[in-house]
């Protein structure tokens, strides 16, 4: 009960936050023209890079795309012009859907006891 009203309290001030906060990190992200799931690592996390191999080619191109001229321009020590930072989407996700479903299916396979048909990665 207690927890619930203290809860109800802090609320709003973490609502507020929270969109703060989001909003920060797209004008960030916009600085560079990059979206949120460019920062998800393939190589750190086998449930991103099994979700990236299951992406059509043109949205793993643009990916690409898009690291590559942040990088460039993070090294050049400039941002992105404000008319082309007006144009970027960073909060719209592309990777996530896949993510999660990938995230399920291994859910899934650990709750039936199963191991992944055909696995590549040395033990």
């Amino acid at each position: 009960m207690v927890l619930k009203s203290v809860q109800a309290i802090f609320r709003p001030f973490y609502n507020s936050f929270r969109a703060a906060y989001r909003e920060r990190v797209a004008n960030d992200l916009k600085k560079y023209g990059l979206r949120y799931d460019d920062l998800l690592d393939p190589s750190g996390n086998m449930d991103v890079a099994a979700a990236m191999s299951r992406l059509p080619q043109e949205v793993l191109d643009a990916r690409n795309q898009r690291l590559k001229r942040a990088l460039d321009i993070s090294l050049k020590h400039v941002y992105l012009p404000k008319d082309i930072q007006a144009k970027q989407t960073p909060l719209e996700p592309y990777l996530r859907p896949m993510l999660r479903q990938v995230q399920a299916e291994m859910k899934e396979r650990k709750m039936l006891g199963t191991k992944k048909p055909y696995d590549r990665q040395l033990p």
